[in-house]
This record gives structure tokens, C-alpha cells and sequence, in this order.
């Protein structure tokens, strides 16, 4: 009986070995804020695994190549945390699946017994079971269907993600290219009313003007020096945005060549009622929300399969004191005081809660989209109203320029003329930079891209460091 009692514990230790050595180790990956800000600040445009990407989404990369709207993308989708995070979710949904489709480990019961009123050698009791848990009426396959809708959900997550970050960049070179297009024309004008000024004031000197006349071309002088710096901060803030919209510290565009060709020369979409049908059906936040309503239906299949009980089935076996003993035990929950109800009711809830939020969510499309064709179209008109109003100070500055040639008008009058035709150049900047901010707000509206040839598809990208 030693024998048999002592093979037995040998058993029973091997099978317990091979449950420790089968848990997975993980090693630990601790953050230390130091060394994360570090890497975080010495991200650069020549990063080679993000020259890798460029080269696997087909996009150019050589030195000389200049950085415009689509390059810009890419090197956001690669380096903005925001994709990390999408990215992190769905590892996270796609581990979920892996989770709802294993099957429960059986478990394994040992109950050694002594019989403290019985001398013979044989006092001990040994009992042992293996409980089976057999899972029954599609449970596993309803729950496996719902992370599967959920990991979709989380894939269109990362689309959706792409293009708020496109949308940053896109905004962010918008407001560049406006900020330097303004520098210049406010350096023009100010050199142009400095000119004013000292002929003004060469007239006062001689007494051909009042000194109102001077004191005010001073101060328009003055303010247009004042003009001057605050482009420059304002292009300084853009370069920040631009650096924040990509991911990089804003240095890591110091001696970067900017295209602003996709900004400035984009055409708008010819036919909007069939982007806008299309957007309606294939928008990836449309696209993520009938996902969750997959899942919601899911859930709701496994919460209508829980209202029958599974089986636990635990053959077994049993040394008791010299006889050898066999078992089979079945277990099921008994549905007497509830058939699920209550689970059941939740998940026919959610599931229209997740209806709700798949309508109003293409409510909210169909308003973004009628309001961005709305401002672009308004925004259109009044680049065309500039566009005709800065011709006719065209054609006005031409005739003074002749004018002045025949000797007809002084260097004041030319001047002022000069002025005008700037400020009006600086209105039709204003009205473009509009028009072109509300055609970056139609391709947000539609998820169509306006501005390139193409989206850059979300991509498997090298994680390694941050």
C-alpha cells in the first residue's frame, strides 16, 4: 500500500511541475520618465526606421526630397503618440479574442484522508478528481464573435486616428505657409510705408505738408514695424504646431524644405452628393461603430446561450484503505431562481445603445458634411470677390506705375498706390487661407483625400523606442 500511496504523490507532484512551468513569463518593462523624455525630444525627420516606412508606403526618400502634405502624414502616423495608443488598443482587442476563444483548463482535485480510529496500516484515504468543463449551446463561439467585432471596431480605430492626424498637419502647413506668405507681404509693406514716411517727411521740411500728415504716416511707420515682428512670432507658433502635429520637437524641422504645392494648388472634389453618399457608408468611424454593433449583438447571442447551464463532468478515483474506487460526477447549474434575465435585458440594452450611437453618429456626418460644403462654398465666394477686387488694384497700380513714368504723380502718390495694392494682396491671402482651411474641413467631413493623391494606410510600424 506504501508503494501504491507513495507512486500516487509522485504522480500528483509531476502534474503539479507541469502546471508551474506551463505559466508564461513576462519580462517587466518599466517606464522612467527621464529616459522616455529623452527619446522623445531627439526624434528627427532622418530617423531611419521611419525612412523604412517611407520607403514601404512608397514615398520618397532621398535628402533632397522636400517634405509636403503626404510625406508630413506619414511621418505623423509613424511618430504621433496618438497612434501608439490606437495601436495599443487593438493589441489589446486582438489579445481578447485569444482569450474568449481557449477553452477553461479542467481543474484537479486531491484529498488525502486519515482514519485516526482505525489502527491497520492501511488508515489512509486517497481521492482524486478532474473536473471537465464543457461549455454548451455556442457560448464560446457568441463570445469569440463579440472580441472578434471589437478587435474590427479597434482596426477602424486606428483609421479614424489617421486621419485626425492628418488633419493636424494639414491645418498646421496651412497655418505655416499663411504665416510666412503673411511675413512677407508685412515686410513689403512696411518697407513701403517706411519709403512713405521719409518723402512725407522730406515734404514737411519743405512745408508742402502739415505735421498731421507726417505724425500719421509715423505711426502707420511704427505699426507696421510692430506688424513685422508679430508675423514672426506668429510664424514661429506655427512651426510648433506643425512640429506638435507630426510628433517631433519643433527643431527637428530646422533645415527641412517644406512643399506647399498640395496646400496652395488642391482642387476641390467635383461631385459632392456622391462623396457624401459614399461617406455616409464607408466612413472608418462608421465602419467602427457597426462593428460594436456586431458585438453588442454578439453579446447578446452569449447572454441568450447562458440561460441553459454547462456541464462539469469530474471522472474520478479513489484509494480507500486497500479498495481501488472509480467515480463520475456531472454538475449543472440548476436555472430555478433566474433564467438570466437580467444579463439578458443589459445586453438587448446595449445592443440598442449601440444602435443609438451608430444613428446619431451619421446624423452628426451628414451635419459636418452639409456644414463644410456649406463654408467652402461661402469661402469660395469671397476668394472671388478678392480675387476680382486685388485685379482691379492690379490694373490701378499698373496705371500709377505709368503714370509716375510720364511724370504725372510723385513718389508719395506712387507709394500710396503701392500701399493699397499690398493691403489688398494681404485680404486675398486672408480670403485663400479661409477657402483653404474649409476645404481641409470638407476632407475631414467626407474622409476623402482633397489634398494628395491618397491616405496612407495604417501600416505594421517599428516600435522598438519611442
Amino acid at each position: 500500500m506504501q508503494a501504491r500511496l507513495h507512486k500516487g504523490s509522485g504522480r500528483a507532484a509531476a502534474l503539479l511541475s507541469l502546471l508551474l512551468t506551463s505559466c508564461a513569463s513576462v519580462p517587466s518593462r518599466p517606464i522612467v520618465p527621464e529616459i522616455s523624455a529623452a527619446a522623445l525630444d531627439a526624434r528627427s525627420l532622418d530617423d531611419p526606421r521611419l525612412q523604412a516606412f517611407l520607403a514601404a508606403s512608397d514615398a520618397p526618400t532621398t535628402a533632397t526630397a522636400p517634405w509636403d502634405l503626404h510625406r508630413l502624414t506619414l511621418a505623423a502616423v509613424f511618430f504621433h503618440p496618438d497612434m501608439e495608443v490606437t495601436d495599443a488598443r487593438l493589441a489589446v482587442a486582438e489579445a481578447a479574442i485569444r482569450t474568449a476563444a481557449q477553452r477553461p483548463n479542467p481543474s484537479f482535485n486531491l484529498t488525502p484522508q486519515f482514519n485516526a480510529t482505525n489502527a491497520n496500516p492501511t488508515a489512509w484515504t486517497i481521492g482524486t478528481t478532474i473536473n471537465l468543463l464543457l461549455e454548451l449551446f455556442g457560448k464560446r463561439e457568441a463570445r469569440t464573435a463579440e472580441a472578434k467585432a471589437l478587435a474590427e471596431a479597434a482596426r477602424f480605430d486606428i483609421d479614424s486616428a489617421s486621419w485626425l492626424v492628418r488633419g493636424r498637419v494639414r491645418s498646421a502647413m496651412v497655418a505655416l505657409w499663411s504665416a510666412e506668405r503673411r511675413a512677407t507681404l508685412v515686410a513689403q509693406r512696411r518697407d513701403l510705408q517706411v519709403d512713405l514716411t521719409g518723402f512725407v517727411e522730406r515734404r514737411l521740411a519743405l512745408g508742402e505738408v502739415s505735421s498731421l500728415d507726417a505724425s500719421r504716416e509715423r505711426a502707420s511707420r511704427d505699426a507696421a514695424v510692430l506688424a513685422v515682428s508679430d508675423t514672426a512670432r506668429d510664424v514661429a507658433d506655427a512651426r510648433v504646431s506643425l512640429a506638435t502635429a507630426i510628433g517631433v520637437p519643433v527643431r527637428a524641422l530646422d533645415g527641412v524644405r517644406l512643399d506647399y504645392a498640395a496646400i496652395t494648388d488642391a482642387p476641390p472634389p467635383a461631385d459632392f452628393t456622391t462623396l457624401r453618399r459614399i461617406a455616409l457608408t464607408t466612413r472608418s468611424d462608421i465602419q467602427a461603430s457597426l462593428a460594436r454593433y456586431a458585438a453588442s449583438e454578439a453579446a447578446l447571442k452569449l447572454q441568450l446561450a447562458n440561460r441553459f447551464p454547462n456541464l462539469s463532468i469530474g471522472p474520478g478515483y479513489q484509494y480507500d484503505q486497500g479498495d481501488n474506487k472509480f467515480a463520475l460526477s456531472i454538475q449543472a447549474d440548476l436555472p430555478i431562481f433566474n433564467a438570466n434575465g437580467g444579463p439578458i435585458a443589459e445586453a438587448e440594452a446595449r445592443r440598442r445603445e449601440a444602435a443609438a450611437n451608430f444613428t446619431a453618429l451619421q446624423a452628426q456626418v451628414i451635419g459636418d458634411i452639409d456644414r463644410a460644403i456649406a463654408a467652402y462654398r461661402t469661402a469660395s465666394a469671397s476668394l472671388g470677390a478678392a480675387n476680382a477686387l486685388a485685379a482691379g488694384q492690379a490694373d490701378r497700380k499698373a496705371r500709377n506705375a505709368r503714370v509716375f513714368r510720364a511724370g504725372a504723380i510723385d513718389h508719395v502718390g506712387l507709394l500710396t498706390g503701392d500701399l493699397e495694392y499690398a493691403a489688398g494682396q494681404d485680404a486675398l491671402l486672408q480670403a485663400r487661407v479661409a477657402q483653404r482651411f474649409a476645404l481641409g474641413q470638407l476632407e475631414d467631413a467626407l474622409h476623402v483625400p482633397i489634398f494628395t493623391q491618397a491616405l496612407p494606410a495604417a501600416q505594421t510600424r517599428d516600435r522598438t523606442a519611442p
